[in-house]
């Protein structure tokens, strides 16, 4: 391949393909209304959609409310944890991406009133919404898994790139000892949902492969454990990572769930089909519960049928709007989707909350739909990944056929996670693809 065409590929950066704004680009005509929008959540989402609307509503009041002042890159957090790179390397200022003609408030949400169309946040602080998009992310659960907390990460052989740079620069500290020294290597994920059903391959691959340029491989036991009965949701997907991990004598433990560890004696508690079974580790990976805010739930606006135990927003898969609370839209992380949980289905999932939001103040109906559209670029070793994209059923959607086979181990692939990705996201940030 050359210059020229990998200068092509880049561009989409492992599925954050370029697209146009909503309706007719950039160059639209800025709508005229009064509308009061509120946005939960400075995320990737929420500044994403926050920049684009401030072009395309003349005269809104656009109101984003997140504590945080510090924006996090999450898929650049597999990177830090295998020491590829630097805890700084995902972190920003959120103040540089969002638009200044809108208003920031830092405090967290309490609860959401969507019969009274009302934010209320923890101080007391009440805000009215004619529109209201839920895009603050979700919650790491780490007291589900007993004797388990965030401050263990990075000792006893503990790891845990999930919660930040932080923890993912500690994950490194815990895994690298375990490449040079060698022992049993415990690499899980949980039952619920969760971000980037990837990143716990992406961390076994690493370690492994690590460990093999190392020449400590041959004193190492890895194992993957996971409540599932396969190893990636797309069967096809499943099973080509099935044989990769036979190529590489990874161990896999399915149908098993992390409950619970005992840091001091390194030993993991799992629940199986047969009952429970103990494993002693030199190195685990924990990737805990994830749920959506308690806020969402004591809100009433989750699902009350499915996923009940997570808490995601109820919303059409195809608009990302409450079923019943029309005013409300949902993305990212919190809304209650088959799929989507990747910065790459947060750059298609922006444009169609942004049409439907633009159409129903203008009194029509939109006309994009979210079709679960999930990109992952699924490292299998350092500089080799395979560029895996799919849809609410399963099929693979490659960006470019017949140029990148989606489950082939390719330097491009490689390459647009670990160089043209960021570029593309800030540019999504940015509301610009």
């Amino acid at each position: 391949m050359n210059r020229r065409d990998f200068l092509s590929l880049a561009a989409i950066s492992g599925g954050l393909a370029v697209a146009p704004l909503a309706g007719s680009g950039a160059a639209a005509k800025p709508i005229a209304t009064k509308a009061r929008v509120v946005i939960v959540g400075a995320g990737a989402a929420g500044t994403a959609l926050a920049n684009r609307l401030v072009r395309r509503l003349d005269g809104a009041s656009i109101t984003i409310i997140d504590p945080r002042t510090t924006h996090l890159y999450q898929p650049g957090l597999s990177l830090v944890a295998t020491g590829l790179k630097p805890a700084d390397y995902v972190t920003s200022d959120v103040a540089h991406w969002l638009p200044d003609n809108i208003v920031w408030m830092g405090e967290r949400v309490a609860a959401v009133d969507g019969e009274a169309k009302t934010v209320s946040t923890e101080t007391g602080t009440v805000i009215d919404y004619d529109w209201l998009i839920l895009a603050p992310g979700l919650v790491l659960d780490y007291g589900a898994i007993e004797g388990f907390s965030a401050d263990l990460v990075g000792e006893n052989g503990i790891g845990a790139l999930y919660g930040g740079p932080v923890e993912a620069e500690r994950t490194w500290k815990a895994a690298q000892r375990f490449t040079e020294e060698g022992g049993t290597g415990i690499f899980t994920r949980p039952a619920t949902e969760m971000k980037c059903a990837g990143a716990p391959l992406k961390h076994t691959f690493l370690i492994d492969d690590l460990a093999r340029r190392a020449g400590t491989a041959g004193k190492m036991n890895m194992i993957y454990a996971a409540p599932q009965s396969s190893l990636f949701g797309v069967p096809i997907v499943a099973e080509k990572v099935r044989m990769l991990f036979e190529d590489r004598d990874v161990d896999t433990l399915l149908t098993s769930t992390l409950t619970a560890i005992d840091p001091g004696a390194r030993r993991a508690v799992f629940a199986t089909e047969t009952g429970q079974q103990e494993i002693d580790y030199d190195y685990i990976h924990i990737i805990p519960p994830q749920r959506a805010p308690d806020f969402i739930r004591n809100s009433g606006l989750s699902w009350a049928d499915r996923w009940t135990d997570q808490g995601w927003v109820e919303v059409d898969q195809a608009t990302l709007r409450h079923l019943r609370y029309p005013e409300i839209f949902a993305l990212g992380d919190v809304a209650g989707v088959p799929k989507g949980k990747t910065a790459a289905s947060v750059k298609w999932q922006v444009p169609v909350v942004e049409d439907h939001l633009i159409a129903a103040i203008e009194g029509r109906e939109g006309t994009e739909t979210y079709n679960g559209y999930t990109s992952c670029p699924l490292i299998t070793r350092i500089g080799r990944a395979m560029l895996v994209e799919f849809d609410y059923r399963d099929n693979l959607v490659p960006s470019f056929p017949g140029i990148i086979a989606p489950l082939e181990e390719l330097w491009i692939s490689w390459l647009m996670k670990e160089v043209a990705l960021k570029a593309t996201y800030n540019a999504m940030l940015r509301g610009q693809a």
